[in-house]
């Protein structure tokens, strides 16, 4: 594990591309938590108000190395295998890593009205400290 991904853990569509990523890497590069749970965020120093900018992916092994919001998400498909192909290739294009960019926040933004509203927090199944809370 090399990274933290810090996620809205009540927002479905946050909830489902966590699934997915954990679905690819198995656990092997990443480990989830919810921004909900401020108690392990705090060792980063991370505040809710940090939250609302979008997730958050920290390097484990250099924590002050941050990425939040769209290059969160680019840094994430950049070390999934191949994917930096596709980042690359995404960041290259005139004009659309800037149009990339406003539609992650559109989304962040509206989120929950879009994409509706998790009952409960989701927990990953890869917790930061393998001590899961189920």
């Amino acid at each position: 594990m090399n990274y933290y991904v810090i996620y809205d853990g009540n927002c479905n569509l946050c909830v489902t591309l966590v699934q997915l990523l954990e679905n690819l890497d198995q656990g092997n590069q990443f480990r989830y938590i919810p921004m909900q749970d401020q108690q392990t965020l705090q060792q980063w120093g991370i505040t809710p108000q940090d939250c609302e900018l979008g997730m958050i992916l920290i390097n484990a092994n250099a924590p002050e190395q941050r990425w939040q919001g769209s290059a969160a998400a680019e840094e994430i498909g950049r070390i999934l295998p191949f994917g930096s192909i596709f980042v690359d290739a995404y960041r290259a294009l005139p004009g659309v890593k800037w149009a990339g960019d406003r539609i992650y926040e559109q989304i962040r933004d509206n989120r929950y009205t879009l994409f509706g509203k998790r009952p409960s927090t989701y927990q990953s199944v890869y917790c930061a400290d393998n001590n899961c809370k189920f």
